[in-house]
């Protein structure tokens, strides 16, 4: 029997609290103890815990799966103790997921497993996770857990990214904070075919653009791809070079000049939305599954 390996794969890391709802036992933990948690959840084992945020996003991306070809790994990783991962994974079997590994800490960081898991993404309600999983260079995102969750599209996964500082270093973003809109737009111009550094998010895209490719009419499940910014034109043309540059094509861009991105996102329809400025997941938060990057200037 082969050894299982992870490589070429779509590896999703992904904590408890962003897979299921698991709110009400949180609120616990924060007002009592662990132990007063650990109880809760073994009371509740046969009980299967409801949706999260990102529950949608990763029953879809586990559809590029079948029998013969494993293309998505998706592994619970998370701050909860293993006698409460059993829960968890009575809820992954009650929702019929394809999850088959995790690594449970009980309070200790998890985000030293995501190099042994060679990690495309990790998504976690633990903001100290998040930064510090970035900071060694992993796609990382808190989740805003009361994100609305509908699906229109079921048999299409669709991601949203901002720009600056998330799929693009934030080079550009600090000369607006620094000089504003026009010295900006100058900047942009001036550099429209010098391609932007990459950000954090670049690895996630270029795994997807992957996932795209090897599946593409062999799955029932389609990908779609949109870059959702701030910029207005002539300041989008070195975003679009520099999504050519790493020979990697998305198939929508909205260039808003700062308009409120929510209504915009509420059309798109992602599975997932990721963006470095809080005022931004917030208003995507109520129409779509959202998550902050606390990367780049906006985020000191």
């Amino acid at each position: 029997m082969a050894r299982p390996d992870l490589t070429d794969k779509l590896v999703v890391a992904i904590s408890s609290r962003a897979v299921f709802d698991f709110e009400e036992e949180n609120a616990l933990f924060e007002s009592t103890d662990d132990q007063a948690y650990m109880q809760l959840q073994l009371q509740r084992l046969e009980q299967p815990a409801k949706a999260g945020v990102a529950f949608r996003l990763v029953r879809k991306l586990l559809k590029f799966n079948d029998e013969a070809i494993k293309r998505v790994e998706v592994v619970i990783l998370s701050r909860n103790d293993p006698v409460s991962g059993l829960r968890v994974f009575r809820s992954v079997k009650g929702a019929e997921l394809g999850i088959e590994r995790g690594v449970f800490t009980r309070g200790r960081a998890p985000f030293s497993y995501l190099h042994p898991l060679k990690a495309n993404l990790f998504l976690s309600a633990n903001i100290e996770d998040v930064k510090a999983a970035l900071n060694v260079g992993f796609p990382a995102a808190l989740v805003y857990t009361q994100s609305r969750n509908e699906d229109s599209h079921p048999d299409e996964v669709r991601i949203a990214f901002d720009g600056d500082a998330v799929l693009f270093a934030d080079e550009a973003e600090q000369v607006f904070q620094a000089q504003g809109l026009d010295a900006f737009q100058n900047h942009e111009v001036k550099n429209a075919r010098r391609p932007l550094p990459p950000g954090p998010f670049k690895p996630l895209l270029e795994a997807l653009h992957r996932l795209q490719q090897v599946s593409a009419n062999a799955t029932p499940v389609r990908l779609r791809t949109a870059l959702v910014t701030a910029r207005s034109a002539p300041a989008h043309e070195r975003a679009i070079r520099t999504l050519m540059d790493w020979n990697i094509a998305i198939d929508e861009a909205m260039f808003l000049g700062g308009l409120e991105k929510g209504p915009f996102l509420r059309e798109f329809e992602p599975d997932f939305y990721f963006d470095d400025q809080t005022r931004h997941v917030e208003s995507a938060s109520r129409h779509v599954p959202s998550g902050h990057v606390p990367h780049g200037i906006a985020n000191p």
